[in-house]
């Protein structure tokens, strides 16, 4: 049975009840185990937590000076289709993006706005943020290697977006769900979003019983042994 009945509630739940860890546990049980992603891309800020469906996007390293002779039309755009892509962004979506060196920022001020504006959920990027007081006067949720500030613009363009992408080993799908905490950021595939968030509200709540337990003075055997769970 479905404890939630759209999204907005899922992600009301998760975020009032639950934290990334417990969730990859759950996965972790389902033979999930590779789901985490690189423990380096963090919260600017640590209360930051974002959850909501994956809108991804495929960076690469691209020379503005060379592309302007390639006969690709991406190739000849500045920042490739990155404003698409950003324009694009649907309520409840988290940009996160990745393909490219970590050399420059893939994120910041203005395009934390813009995502505002849209009623994104936050930015992943499998590299550096800049504009860092900008997005944290904001509170826009990010998650990156922490700030960088050299640009993207000479350096790198957005390929394609909305298209399958991987971050050291670990695959994310449009539509997978992203859910980050300062303890890291987890993927969950679509296919295993009812499975996973079902087991881990029904931990959460069977844990806050044996906090309740525990500090009414049951020791941690009796408490194991009454709802198997620690």
């Amino acid at each position: 049975m479905v404890i939630w009945k759209n999204d907005k509630e899922l992600f009301r739940i998760a975020k009032k009840e639950l934290f990334v860890a417990l969730v990859g546990d759950i996965l972790d049980t389902m033979g999930l185990q590779r789901q985490f992603l690189p423990p380096k891309i963090k919260p600017l800020q640590n209360d930051f937590i974002v959850i909501g469906r994956a809108m991804t996007v495929l960076e690469a390293d691209v020379s503005e000076k060379e592309s302007r002779k390639s006969e690709n039309p991406i190739l000849k755009k500045p920042f490739g289709v990155m404003f698409e892509a950003l324009d694009d962004l649907k309520e409840d979506e988290v940009y996160i993006c990745s393909g490219s060196s970590p050399t420059y920022a893939l994120w910041g001020g203005l395009m934390s706005t813009r995502a505002i504006k849209l009623k994104a959920a936050g930015a992943v990027l499998h590299g550096w943020s800049r504009d860092t007081n900008e997005i944290l006067n904001l509170g826009f949720p990010t998650f990156s290697y922490g700030g960088y500030a050299q640009d993207q613009g000479p350096r790198g363009k957005v390929l394609a977006y909305r298209v399958p992408i991987e971050i050291e080993g670990v695959k994310i799908h449009p539509g997978d769900i992203i859910y980050g905490d300062r303890d890291g950021v987890l993927v969950i595939p679509k296919s295993a979003v009812e499975k996973a968030f079902t087991g881990a509200i029904e931990k959460a709540r069977g844990e806050q019983m044996v906090k309740k337990a525990l500090e009414n003075g049951m020791s941690t055997v009796d408490a194991f042994d009454k709802f198997g769970i620690m």
